[in-house]
């Protein structure tokens, strides 16, 4: 991986406050690409209430068919989940010498960037972000994480516990939901040796909304995405058949969707699928996306007592997750693309594309 960005860095924030009425052509996406409002204003991905009786199978139906779902009654205090959104904004909203600081590379993404993929020349999406690592602890350092305000490393310390425990109890569930045993997935996983990490994303003002995207079209690349929205603003759009779905988050729900890693472990059971992120004139967004994934030097390969139930081959080859994240951390958010490799062995295993 380069050490450096392909050009010089420009922070979007900076440019939606200096006033441009027009957006640089470097964030104006191809006509086929641009957002467009849900015709299915009356569409949402369905919503999970964990305490309730009938979670389990209402899961097992949203990860085959929806690859997205947002939960209620998770267990994770609102209290915290309030001010985690509220320290990230007082960070954005620092002076742009006290986030420069905090400048990252696409060597490790760790920091406070403006762009995905080392592609000069790539159309860029209309975002600022603040990427970190939780675990394996070895990789988490508190002095990559923000200083202002003073209270963001305590706060992000118990979210960040908080929601990996959510995450290993929704794995669970998955996996019996396969007919495995409960810890089959999360062996799979690493067990207790798992990565973390966040994305804080930052989606400033934008003069021409309809022109750009906050992030492009892609299925997330790891395992399993814990999402805390903006509870104020909508933007994320979800691909379901052939239209984008405009997601209504519910008060204070997480919306948790299946990244490639558990499509591979499943066989295609449960799909990742893909989604972007329209952004808007009157109001900034901020959204935290937390990756649960496996640990990046183990390889993910299909279940094989998920292969011999079902008495089918695997769809996918071999191989770690470290070698999988490569190609968007290369290319960017380019749709399913880093699984077309594995598509090819069957083209007709996911209509989602």
């Amino acid at each position: 991986m380069k050490d450096n960005w392909p050009e010089p860095i420009v922070r979007v924030q900076s440019l939606s406050e200096s006033g441009i009425s027009t957006i640089p052509t470097k964030y104006v996406k191809p006509l086929n690409e641009r957002p467009s409002l849900s015709k299915f204003s009356d569409v949402n991905i369905p919503t999970i209430n964990l305490e309730g009786s009938s979670n389990c199978e209402e899961i097992s139906e949203a990860c085959r068919d929806w690859g997205f779902f947002q939960v209620v009654n998770h267990g994770v205090p609102r209290e915290l989940m309030d001010e985690a959104r509220q320290v990230w904004r007082e960070f954005f909203h620092q002076p742009m010498d006290v986030k420069q600081s905090y400048g990252n590379t696409p060597k490790t993404y760790e920091g406070y960037g403006s762009r995905l993929g080392v592609e000069k020349g790539a159309i860029l999406d209309w975002s600022d972000y603040y990427f970190l690592h939780y675990l394996p602890g070895y990789l988490k350092d508190h002095n990559k994480w923000p200083s202002l305000p003073l209270s963001l490393r305590k706060v992000m310390e118990e979210y960040s516990k908080q929601v990996v425990n959510f995450g290993g109890r929704l794995m669970k569930i998955l996996s019996e939901n396969l007919g495995l045993k409960e810890d089959v997935l999360q062996n799979a996983f690493g067990g207790e040796d798992i990565g973390a990490c966040l994305r804080v994303n930052f989606y400033p003002k934008c003069p021409q909304p309809d022109l750009t995207l906050g992030l492009s079209p892609h299925s997330d690349p790891g395992g399993m995405t814990i999402l805390l929205p903006d509870h104020h603003v909508a933007g994320l759009q979800v691909r379901r058949n052939a239209h984008w779905i405009t997601v209504k988050p519910a008060s204070h729900a997480f919306i948790v969707n299946i990244g490639d890693q558990i499509q591979i472990l499943s066989n295609a059971i449960y799909k990742s699928v893909e989604h972007r992120v329209m952004v808007n004139s009157a109001e900034e967004r901020i959204s935290l996306a937390f990756f649960y994934n496996p640990k990046s030097d183990l390889m993910i390969e299909p279940v094989k007592e998920l292969l011999t139930t079902h008495n089918v081959s695997p769809l996918y080859p071999p191989r770690t997750f470290d070698q999988y994240r490569l190609y968007i951390r290369t290319k960017g958010p380019q749709g399913k693309s880093q699984l077309g490799e594995s598509n090819k062995l069957n083209p007709q295993h996911d209509k989602c594309n």
